[in-house]
């Protein structure tokens, strides 16, 4: 997997490109996605750290790196990165210790860059 950056650099524009076309699919998608990951009974850094699971799972490169930065952004600490990535491992397997090392990395990149 690229970089953090160059990765929200290669979606950059498609994105953009999509959100022209189908505006309300993404705001509504945007909308969605906000109230999910709003604190309630588990707090936001809790709700990152199970999407990056997830993103781990689908083997999403950009929703790793969206999520590696919301968990940083919501002061996940690195220890409770990687104890998520270890049950995304148990639940994948082999591809599970691909990419969750990636994931640690991309995280490792997000806290670098808050500084």
């Amino acid at each position: 997997m690229e970089s953090m950056n160059n990765i929200r650099e290669e979606l950059r524009q498609p994105a953009l490109d999509l959100h022209e076309l189908i505006p309300d699919v993404m705001k509504g998608f945007a909308a969605m996605s906000s109230a999910a990951m709003h604190a309630g009974e588990l707090s936001s850094a809790t709700k990152e750290l199970l999407a990056l699971v997830i993103a781990v799972t689908r083997e999403c490169d950009g929703c790793i790196v969206a999520h590696a930065r919301g968990a940083a952004r919501e002061g996940a600490s690195r220890q409770q990165v990687g104890e998520a990535l270890g049950v995304a491992i148990a639940m994948n397997g082999g591809p599970g210790t691909v990419w969750g090392p990636r994931a640690l990395r991309t995280f490792d990149e997000a806290v670098a860059a808050k500084r």
